[in-house]
This record gives C-alpha cells, structure tokens and sequence, in this order.
C-alpha cells in the first residue's frame, strides 16, 4: 500500500520557520525521525519512508503554496495513487494553535494552497492534516502572522505538537483515518 504525504509551505529560507510552513516542518521530523534524507524531484523535495508494510511518499512542494495543487497532482499521477490515499499537512487559522484535526474533506477555508489542490483534483475529498496556528493577529495583518516566525510562547510546545503531527500520519497509513481521527482529534 502506498500513501502520498504532501507538507505544504513555501521555500526559501525566507520562510523556513514561518507558521505558513508547518508542513515542511512536519514531514522534516518525519523523515527525521525515519533516518531518511529528501532528495529534490520535479515540483518538490521528496523521501520515501516504510511503516508497517506501507510505503510513505513525503513529499515537500516546491511550487509555493499557492501553486500546490500542480505538485500534488502530478504526484499523484506519477505515482499512480488515489487521492484516499494522500494526505495534506496544513496551517490552520481557524484552529487554536497546536490543535490538530485530521478530515476526509471540506472547504479550502480560506488557505490559497488548499484552493490550489481543489482546483487542479477538481474536488475537495482528500484527506487533510490541519495543524492549528491560531488567529492571534489585528485586523489587516493575516499575512505578516502567517508568515511570520513562531513567538517563544509557541516555541516551548512545539516540537511536542509536531511529533504527535506525525504520529497521527503514520496512524493513517497503518490504521485508517476513521480510527486515526477518533484516536487524535481531541487530542
């Protein structure tokens, strides 16, 4: 069985610690955790991981978030795989940070590089990690929070929030996202 796991951010050094980038960050302590290094490939870094009898495909676009949709798409024809069996690991605003939702479905919410994906797929039903970055920004400055860096606040949980980030990956490709879903949601 084989799973597609898309981290989006954006690249650049620019962004690399931004909350914009929690995706990357995610499968970073992924493949780390995996003792795998990514290698660069057409629309993205990639590495490929093994858990329990499953082939994990990460891969990191390099499309810039609003492009996503191109990266996850070819992909997903490359590597002849449904998208049940992808998963999205995203920022969310509508979420407190550190909370972590995983979905089937839903709206792009407002999140360009979800909008992405649904146009080039054509649909919204696949399956999506929403990491929580919180809405702890004024009026008119949306931008600048999700591009910016994590605060010392964010920092001290973090890492702990990341890791349970990937644990709830490797729950869906082992389990399914029915039982992931009901084991992590709440957490």
């Amino acid at each position: 069985m084989k799973y597609l796991i898309f981290g989006l951010g954006n690249i650049g050094a620019e962004y690399e610690n931004t909350r914009h980038n929690i995706g990357f960050l995610t499968l970073d302590a992924l493949a780390k955790a995996s003792n795998v290094s990514f290698s660069t490939q057409r629309y993205g870094d990639v590495a490929e991981i093994k858990h329990k009898g499953r082939k994990l495909i990460l891969v990191k676009p390099s499309t810039y978030m609003n492009l996503s949709g191109k990266c996850v798409k070819y992909w997903m024809d490359k590597e002849k795989v449904n998208q049940v069996n992808i998963m999205i690991v995203t920022d969310d605003l509508a979420l407190p940070f550190g909370k972590l939702r995983m979905k089937k479905k839903g709206s792009d919410g407002g999140h360009n590089g979800l909008k992405s994906i649904i146009e080039h797929l054509g649909n919204n039903s696949f399956p999506r990690l929403r990491f929580g970055i919180g809405d702890e920004f004024a009026k008119g400055k949306q931008v600048n929070y999700v591009l910016g860096e994590w605060n010392d606040q964010e920092k001290q949980t973090l890492n702990e929030r990341i890791d349970l980030a990937c644990q709830m990956i490797l729950s869906y490709a082992s389990i399914g996202i029915e039982q992931t879903m009901s084991s992590f949601n709440n957490k």
